[in-house]
């Protein structure tokens, strides 16, 4: 019996070997379903955070070259609209230029030079005329009542009459070179030629 005895020992320890086998197995299954579930929800994670990495890695690179584009677009807008304002002035100077050659421009050249005599009021003063103008010396120092120079200068490239009173410490320019630059600023801001 002996023998029996043993059998059965080792035939309990066989089917208990066998249910901790079976128990072993379901939790290593249930392990591994654990283990892929949570590998799974990592992975949709990282993938998640990947694609929204790279969607906003690629929306910055958009955003840039957008801003470029733009910002060249806007250079390109200034140097068009700064060549067609230097072209319209030239036209005006170039108009200007032909005036001064007129008879009318004689008329307006004792004009200015009143305006400029009536501002210093009989004190000596130099004037300042284009080359040009100096034939007409005499009858600009003849409307001013004290000692009065008339000299060429060359940054009158229009004409007209810069003045300056050196007991006042003033200019007076009545120069159609300034008078054009002036408009400058006003045609800028309304001719509707912004660049945005």
């Amino acid at each position: 019996m002996p023998k029996n005895k043993t059998d059965n020992f080792l035939k309990a320890i066989r089917r208990y070997a066998k249910q901790q086998k079976s128990v072993m197995k379901g939790e290593v299954k249930q392990l591994k379903t654990e283990r892929l579930k949570e590998t799974e929800e990592k992975a949709k994670r990282d993938s998640q955070r990947l694609i929204k990495d790279k969607l906003l890695e690629t929306r910055t690179r958009q955003t840039a070259i957008l801003a470029k584009k733009t910002q060249d677009g806007q250079r390109k807008l200034f140097i068009e609209r700064s060549a067609m304002v230097e072209e319209v002035f030239k036209m005006a100077a170039d108009k200007l230029v032909a005036f001064a050659k007129s008879d009318a421009y004689t008329a307006k050249l004792t004009d200015s030079a009143k305006a400029i005599a009536a501002v210093f009021d009989g004190r000596d003063c130099v004037l300042y005329v284009n080359e040009r103008d100096l034939g007409a010396a005499e009858d600009i120092k003849a409307l001013f009542c004290g000692s009065t120079e008339v000299r060429a200068d060359k940054t009158i490239k229009i004409g007209g009459i810069r003045g300056y009173c050196a007991d006042m410490g003033i200019i007076a320019d009545e120069t159609l070179d300034s008078k054009l630059e002036a408009q400058r600023e006003w045609f800028v801001e309304n001719a509707a030629l912004s660049v945005l």
